[in-house]
């Protein structure tokens, strides 16, 4: 825009200078004004194209290249907002939000379409596959750098190929079992820290790295879940046997309880004090039996203590 407006300028100075107006011309009055609008409309047109190409607008999130003549500016990197630049500047725009690489097995839910899950081989020998999702950004103040060594295509050539190599350098450390269960975590922040360093390296921040899904071959895994089903079961085995534990001492108590009981009674039925209670628990019992609906006759052992207690109906 910023040339337009120079060629614009160019063309009204010939113009006026090849488009003469003599007095004696039959149509003065008009050629003025022709001359008159023409360099009015071509000025205004002129010195809006020339500011509009020194004002640049970069985007909220986002970073802007200053490329001159094929030179990237590395150390005038432009911030989001209105800036005032060099016309003859190129304006590259880079995003330094956060972004999301995910390699998966599900078929569309990677940044590749189909299978992108990541195999890689453990400390015994097996292959597993594992689901990951890197959160990252663009330093802003490397943005520049970033575009001139590598382009602007730097997640397919930086940030994919070292989280396909952190995880590979990482996983040949544990055991397939160590992955699936206990330390998975450890793995996780272990290839964390590698990332972080070839990304810090490259002008890209890591924010977090996310395992989502760890694949373990048939077998493997069929062997993992009976481990985890047999020590589910020893714990379960061993909560019966503190339940049978405390069950046998409530039990060991209760006897105990009883027997003091039953000592206590013995002890109260010596005696004649002893005989008058029984005497009396016999007779109410009689009673009962006696009052109950379901008996027509009693027998009872003849004692003349025991008459005037008894109804004859």
């Amino acid at each position: 825009m910023f040339i337009l407006g120079i060629l614009i300028i160019v063309f009204l100075i010939v113009f006026r200078a090849t488009y003469k107006v003599r007095p004696e011309d039959l149509r003065l009055q008009d050629k003025l004004k022709i001359r008159s609008y023409v360099s009015m409309g071509g000025t205004a047109l002129a010195v809006i194209l020339i500011i509009t190409s020194l004002l640049r607008i970069v985007p909220p999130g986002s970073v802007g290249i200053q490329i001159l003549f094929g030179r990237v500016l590395t150390g005038s990197t432009m911030r989001e907002g209105l800036n005032v630049v060099n016309p003859f500047i190129n304006l590259k725009i880079m995003s330094i939000r956060t972004q999301a690489y995910t390699m998966s097995a599900a078929t569309e839910e990677g940044q590749r379409y189909g299978d992108d899950a990541i195999s890689a081989l453990t400390r015994d020998g097996l292959e597993v596959k594992m689901d990951l999702t890197v959160w990252f950004h663009l330093m802003p103040e490397k943005a520049a750098i970033v575009f001139q060594k590598i382009g602007s295509d730097y997640v397919s050539k930086i940030v994919r190929p070292a989280a396909r190599t952190a995880i590979r350098n990482t996983t040949v450390r544990y055991m397939a079992v160590e992955i699936y269960s206990e330390k998975r975590e450890e793995v996780q922040n272990e290839i964390t820290r590698a990332l972080k360093k070839d990304y810090e390296s490259r002008g890209i921040v890591l924010e977090k790295v996310l395992l989502r899904n760890i694949s373990l071959p048939a077998k493997v895994k069929s062997a993992i879940e009976a481990k985890l089903e047999a020590e589910q079961e020893a714990q379960k085995m061993e909560f019966v046997l503190q339940k049978e534990k405390k069950e046998a001492e409530r039990k060991k108590i209760e006897a105990s309880g009883i027997a003091q009981a039953q000592r206590i009674i013995a002890q109260s039925l010596i005696g004649e004090r002893g005989r008058a209670y029984l005497s009396w628990k016999y007779l109410e019992n009689l009673q009962k039996l006696y009052d109950s609906p379901n008996n027509t006759i009693v027998i009872s052992p003849y004692d003349k203590n025991f008459i005037p207690l008894l109804q004859v109906k």
